[in-house]
């Protein structure tokens, strides 16, 4: 079971967003995923179709009783038959000062004492932090083995987060606990410069702990959210799914390696080099992804950037067996079909795929 928790102590970055959008897309590729809301604004509830007023219990209970590790199971809801939810109540924002009298190392443990008792039916776990660094978030970072920070293409939002990576490289050094951390880009408007020069920074600054997915800006988000379903459900083809569905296989590609494995395999022939090109005069960033690769993009890529005449060349080298490939191109964070190969196949997630075939 891997543990995620959403954190960023910003708010208004996206963390819920990513949270519920991120675990119906697993869901709907067939992971059993558990949603905790660990927000006493209890937005990952509401976003999901329940009412927190109508919920006898939450993790409230979950958190205070001494038992609450037993209480969890009776806590959980289910959403759909791969998907459930521990709501969240207006009542957490009292959990400090309910267990103030406890020793430090008892209180930031009660999640994972919760978590650790639970009946092996959840793939996932992934946890919806409140916009603070407290007792809650604590409680999240302790239990997680991951952490995903949501982040928006900002220069405070930038400085925001180097701030919480502080903070968690803080509790490894206290509780001997490491955590894998990576940064999501988010509320991005690739039409500005703005935008894509801040998302030219995030990379440079991250390197590796960023995605290589970035979650764009689309009013189909809030729209699902006050539908109170995931954004794949409601609208799939929309660009808020495509990129979502994006991170869902980037996130399941970073699984353990005898997972990660299986990933996009293919037969065990001789491969060939492929060579492919993307020309675009505005581009900053392109990088390529398909079934070759689990659809990281650039993931096993060798990629040369040249100039012809005022337009800018991409030149991608793969190396494949021959077989049919499904791919497309990330182009400053937006997904797109090859403009120069008119061989395509409908998504499952929306939009097109290009057809390579290697011979």
């Amino acid at each position: 079971m891997r543990v995620i928790a959403i954190v960023n102590q910003k708010g208004g970055c996206g963390k819920t967003t990513t949270t519920v959008n991120l675990a119906g897309c697993l869901a709907a590729d067939g992971a059993r995923v558990l949603v905790v809301d660990l927000d006493p604004q209890a937005h990952s509830t509401l976003a999901l179709g329940i009412d927190p007023e109508t919920v006898d219990e939450n993790l409230f209970e979950v958190l205070t009783d001494p038992d609450g590790a037993a209480r969890l199971e009776r806590v959980i809801l289910e959403v759909t038959p791969q998907l459930a939810l521990a709501p969240s109540s207006i009542v957490l924002s009292a959990l400090e000062q309910r267990l103030a009298g406890e020793r430090i190392e008892t209180r930031t443990e009660r999640l994972t004492t919760a978590l650790a008792q639970l009946p092996d039916r959840f793939d996932y776990v992934l946890i919806d932090c409140p916009p603070s660094v407290g007792l809650l978030t604590f409680n999240a970072l302790r239990a997680a083995g991951e952490v995903i920070i949501p982040l928006e293409t900002s220069y405070f939002a930038i400085h925001g987060v180097q701030k919480l990576l502080e903070t968690i490289g803080l509790l490894a050094e206290r509780v001997g606990h490491e955590l894998s951390v990576r940064v999501l880009p988010t509320l991005y408007d690739g039409r500005t410069r703005f935008a894509r020069d801040t998302l030219a920074r995030i990379r440079e600054l991250f390197k590796d702990l960023c995605f290589d997915t970035v979650i764009r800006l689309n009013v189909k988000l809030r729209e699902a959210a006050g539908r109170g379903m995931p954004i794949c459900m409601f609208a799939p083809t929309a660009n808020g799914s495509i990129d979502h569905a994006a991170l869902a296989v980037e996130v399941a590609a970073s699984a353990p390696a005898e997972r990660a494995a299986t990933l996009g395999a293919v037969p065990a022939e001789p491969p060939r080099e492929v060579v492919v090109r993307y020309r675009d005069p505005a581009a900053s960033d392109v990088r390529i992804a398909g079934d070759f690769n689990g659809w990281v993009p650039d993931k096993g890529v060798r990629s040369l950037i040249e100039s012809d005449g005022e337009t800018r060349v991409w030149t991608k080298i793969l190396r494949l067996p021959p077989g049919t490939y499904q791919y497309r191109y990330v182009v400053d964070g937006e997904w797109r079909d090859d403009p120069e190969n008119p061989e395509r196949e409908p998504s499952a997630v929306g939009g097109r795929n290009s057809i390579l075939v290697v011979r």
